[in-house]
């Protein structure tokens, strides 16, 4: 007999995925964050708290999709006058643009679990193209009867390509803020369809 966890997987080149459907990211089960430079010595961490993301699995999974929106001003560094600085009009000036959107376009390679997943990514109204390296972490059902699948994301970005300029020069040398911004993405998605 065929449970019913079964009928919502499948094995396709060695992997057990998810069968066709809609899946939508588990709010309590996400992380969108970052990681940036401050003043060329360390690391400043933050995430957004509120994004949404719908993820659509096709017959042939490398044709699978996904969206997502991030509400800009649900920044946090875990620090209030960074957050403030953040969503002010010299970063993501979130009073015009309130929202971060990605929209994928394509899957450009696949290694076992890891795929690099191609996309057009907005902020501040600009769109660029940018590469993911998205791990899929497998599959499962959860204790409500959700089936759903986990997965890892991450890539780089040059913040100014977005429009994101502003820094001071140090008098030491070197910036305030760095121009490479990491993004890192941790998540569950639970089928709707």
């Amino acid at each position: 007999m065929t449970s019913s966890i079964e009928a919502t997987t499948r094995a396709w080149e060695g992997l057990t995925i998810p069968t066709p459907g809609t899946y939508l990211l588990d709010a309590a089960h996400k992380r969108v964050g970052f990681v940036g430079r401050h003043m060329m010595v360390s690391k400043v961490r933050g995430d957004f708290a509120d994004a949404t993301a719908t993820i659509t699995i096709t017959d042939d999974p490398l044709q699978s999709s996904v969206t997502a929106t991030i509400q800009a001003a649900s920044i946090n560094t875990a620090q209030a006058d960074r957050d403030g600085h953040l969503r002010s009009l010299e970063f993501l000036d979130v009073e015009q643009y309130p929202t971060l959107e990605f929209r994928s376009t394509g899957v450009k390679s696949r290694e076992g679990n890891e795929f690099v997943l191609v996309g057009e990514l907005t902020v501040k109204g600009v769109t660029r193209s940018v590469e993911l390296a998205v791990e899929f972490e497998g599959v499962g059902r959860s204790p409500f009867g959700e089936d759903l699948f986990g997965f890892s994301a991450s890539t780089e970005i040059d913040r100014e390509d977005f429009g994101l300029t502003w820094n001071v020069a140090l008098e030491t040398g070197g910036v305030l803020v760095g121009r490479k911004v990491k993004i890192e993405i941790e998540g569950e998605a639970i089928r709707q369809s």
